[in-house]
């Protein structure tokens, strides 16, 4: 029996630390996954439908500067196996949690040329770093 009680508590705490581990990155892909609470440190991957082809393009409005950082432009890519010309695809942005605190992310999807008009989709998010 005494046995039994050393093996259950390095067990015990292998299971403790793995309730605690924060998970490095968070990838988000809908707007129903928002708000987001991250913690410092943490890489933020942003991923949202688009087709360039036909002039729209999603337009960052607000990007949470407060507590993300950019790392890097938007990169598009599109499903190798759709083979068609002018198909959708998805652009993805990177972000880092700089530091604790909250802010909003905001993009809207829309024409450049079409100032006047309401964007075709919006992407806001409230982001809370800790």
């Amino acid at each position: 029996m005494l046995n039994a009680h050393r093996l259950l508590l390095p067990i015990g705490l292998a299971l403790l630390t793995a309730c605690a581990h924060k998970p490095s990155s968070l990838t988000v892909q809908k707007q129903n996954q928002c708000p987001l609470q991250l913690h410092s440190g943490q890489q933020l991957v942003l991923i949202l439908p688009s087709n360039p082809t036909t002039g729209f393009r999603w337009v960052i409005r607000d990007g949470a500067e407060r507590v993300l950082s950019s790392l890097g432009p938007e990169v598009y890519s599109n499903p190798e196996d759709a083979g068609l010309v002018g198909s959708a695809g998805q652009s993805t942005w990177l972000f880092n949690a700089k530091q604790p605190g909250e802010g909003h992310l905001l993009l809207t999807y829309q024409r450049p040329w079409e100032v006047e008009v309401a964007p075709a989709k919006t992407f806001d998010c409230p982001i809370r770093v800790e």
